[in-house]
């Protein structure tokens, strides 16, 4: 049995309904076609794209659906749809939640295991530093797990600037903040600073070094794959903008 098919009898997933996949522009942006009818969003609104390479990565999840339409494996076009249908309406409550995760961003908690923190500060103090520097919110690192306060002005700073995103970067902002459980590492692939795979393997450093202590988990690894693969949608999304010169 195949996995479309396995995936389909135990969620009842569409089944796949068109042969062709194609982009097209029109009068408000970019425009997906299957079989020459517009894809819509969960909203029913046509869904339309401000740069045509961005059409193209969501046209090739539709393409590579089989029998079968499983959303799960199409992350870049279920943050498009968020972005479209819903970010405008709740985009105070998605700046506060990059906010909270600032707060208690992991990158400020350092272990008490010698090893383990030396690795931390070599990863994480370069991405504090940018923090400071780049987006105006220096942050204060702790070896306590008990939870300390952040200075203020460093997170009215980082709302703002979430504010300032348009619809799609801050959907793919308020995305990949909780996988990464980070929000300097999210502002830090949205402006660029580091790769997908980069803030990934920052964020994974106390897994990693679990791993090495005490072996792989099955079920973990799972779980941080389908993360990763959710986050490099979240870059896919943030390059193509900024690489189409959408504002």
């Amino acid at each position: 049995m195949s996995m479309s098919k396995a995936k389909a009898e135990n969620r009842e997933l569409p089944r796949r309904f068109y042969k062709e996949v194609t982009v097209a522009e029109g009068e408000g942006g970019w425009l997906v076609h299957l079989d020459g009818r517009s894809v819509k969003t969960p909203a029913k609104q046509i869904l339309q794209l401000p740069v045509k390479a961005l059409a193209e990565k969501i046209a090739a999840e539709w393409g590579a659906q089989e029998e079968c339409i499983d959303p799960f494996t199409m992350p870049l076009t279920r943050l498009v749809h968020v972005g479209l249908d819903r970010m405008a309406s709740v985009r105070e409550g998605a700046a506060d939640e990059v906010v909270k995760h600032a707060s208690t961003d992991s990158l400020c908690y350092r272990s008490d295991d010698d090893r383990l923190a030396q690795r931390q500060a070599e990863a994480w103090d370069p991405y504090l530093s940018w923090a400071k520097t780049a987006l105006d919110a220096p942050l204060v690192v702790t070896h306590d797990i008990s939870p300390i306060p952040q200075p203020e002005a460093s997170l009215t700073a980082l709302k703002q600037r979430a504010l300032a995103l348009d619809d799609l970067r801050l959907t793919g902002l308020v995305s990949a903040t909780p996988i990464l459980t980070s929000a300097v590492l999210a502002f830090a692939l949205l402006e660029e600073e580091a790769d997908g795979e980069a803030v990934f393997a920052a964020s994974r450093l106390e897994e990693d070094f679990q791993e090495e202590l005490w072996g792989e988990d099955a079920e973990a690894q799972l779980a941080a794959k389908n993360r990763r693969r959710d986050l490099l949608a979240c870059e896919v999304l943030f390059r193509t903008l900024d690489e189409g010169g959408a504002a």
